[in-house]
């Protein structure tokens, strides 16, 4: 028996269309009025600086021959699928956990568009102190981090239904 989509976790998807639009944006804008590597102050500690990285966090696995771009392709598709499911399967009124889904989802999908249409993910935030800097990372990036995070704080903050079967 299926259920009303908008009780289910899915009716955050909007959050993940957002997140998708805005990182999309974001790096067509620095593609538009940036050349490659130019770097552009704003504030003392934080940079724009136009970046492309065809691995993963951090430049996981750059150097190699292209193979990582399929390899991470398929680990965005797998990882918004089962996000979806469990989205579908959560009630909507389960925030946290659905927020942290819907912005994992829209943080994979749009470095996914990146890989499948240019072959590497564009960064853009350069965070530094002094001379040490913070290997750039982009809005997508920050989705899933941001994320992740709030799955870890659920687990901290949320009674889990044993606790409260128990109480």
């Amino acid at each position: 028996m299926s259920k009303p989509i908008l009780s289910t976790g899915l009716r955050w998807l909007w959050l993940a269309l957002l997140v998708l639009a805005v990182d999309l944006g974001v790096k067509q804008w620095v593609m538009n009025n940036f050349q490659l590597y130019e770097t552009r102050a704003l504030i003392p500690f934080f940079n724009l600086h136009y970046a492309h990285n065809p691995g993963a966090a951090f430049s996981f696995l750059a150097g190699e021959d292209g193979w990582q771009r399929w390899f991470f392709a398929g680990i965005a598709i797998g990882i918004a699928l089962v996000l979806l499911v469990l989205m579908y399967r959560a009630k909507g009124s389960q925030k946290l956990n659905n927020i942290a889904y819907a912005l994992i989802i829209g943080g994979a999908l749009g470095n996914l568009f990146d890989r499948m249409v240019h072959g590497f993910v564009v960064d853009m935030i350069d965070f530094y102190v002094g001379n040490w800097h913070f290997p750039t990372f982009n809005i997508a990036d920050t989705a899933i981090c941001i994320g992740a995070a709030l799955i870890v704080l659920e687990g901290f903050f949320v009674p889990s239904t044993k606790t409260e079967q128990k109480g």
